[in-house]
């Protein structure tokens, strides 16, 4: 097992270094962030963990945990062990901290870009040691990762959104951060898959073409026929 693991990161670190596939290439302008971590992914430091948008669990979920967000995952969640340093993603300054009306407990932080964009810190191990007005740098320590379930045990992981300045809307970030996500996809915690519409089968099926989403909006994955089945 642990020998399949290294090999698995080995196959990611390569990816990573290589070109971005075509479809990465026709986003990356739009790619104005970093990534949430100063450290390169791997088995000892970070993976991805579930994507943005209408992903299988998403979908399972969408009339209890995701109904807010019009029934899909609305961030990018990334595994890691609780204690991970966090990075800002993009110079700005500090809208707000511990704002639990934006969920993500136990601890979240939230930063307002020069570009219009906030960015939000969820599931933070502890309150962040920043104050609402602060300016801070892309790449600079803003919190350390927790967990939901304040276990540390069972899903540690960040969960991170990208919203506009009212904080109404969410964009899909895989087409804000500057990475390869196809490599990404390779390995990681959770199941990445996309709930399908049998009625539109292509729709929604890569990570950057998931839809933004309004706050409150109604669902938008009310599929007639879909695959896997909705035991809902």
């Amino acid at each position: 097992m642990v020998a399949y693991v290294a090999a698995c990161a080995v196959v990611v670190g390569s990816a990573l270094a290589a070109q971005p596939s075509p479809v990465a290439a026709q986003v990356e302008a739009g790619a104005v962030f970093g990534l949430p971590f100063a450290d390169p992914p791997g088995p000892d430091t970070w993976l991805l963990g579930q994507v943005y948008g209408n992903s299988t669990g998403a979908f399972a979920r969408r009339r209890e945990w995701y109904r807010a967000g019009q029934g899909i995952h609305f961030g990018i969640d990334f595994s890691a062990r609780c204690g991970t340093p966090i990075v800002a993603i993009g110079d700005g300054v500090v809208l707000k901290v511990d704002a639990s009306e934006h969920g993500s407990a136990p601890h979240n932080l939230l930063i307002a870009h020069p570009n219009g964009y906030v960015s939000l810190y969820g599931h933070l191990l502890e309150r962040p040691l920043l104050r609402v007005g602060q300016r801070v740098r892309r790449g600079e320590v803003i919190g350390l990762t927790g967990d939901p379930d304040l276990t540390c045990t069972s899903r540690p992981h960040l969960h991170l959104e990208i919203r506009d300045r009212t904080l109404s809307r969410a964009f899909n970030a895989h087409r804000l951060i500057d990475a390869d996500w196809d490599a990404l996809m390779l390995i990681g915690a959770f199941g990445r898959g996309f709930q399908r519409d049998l009625d539109d089968p292509r729709k929604w099926q890569s990570v950057y073409d998931q839809p933004d989403i309004r706050f409150g909006g109604p669902l938008i994955n009310e599929f007639k026929h879909t695959w896997p089945r909705d035991w809902n």
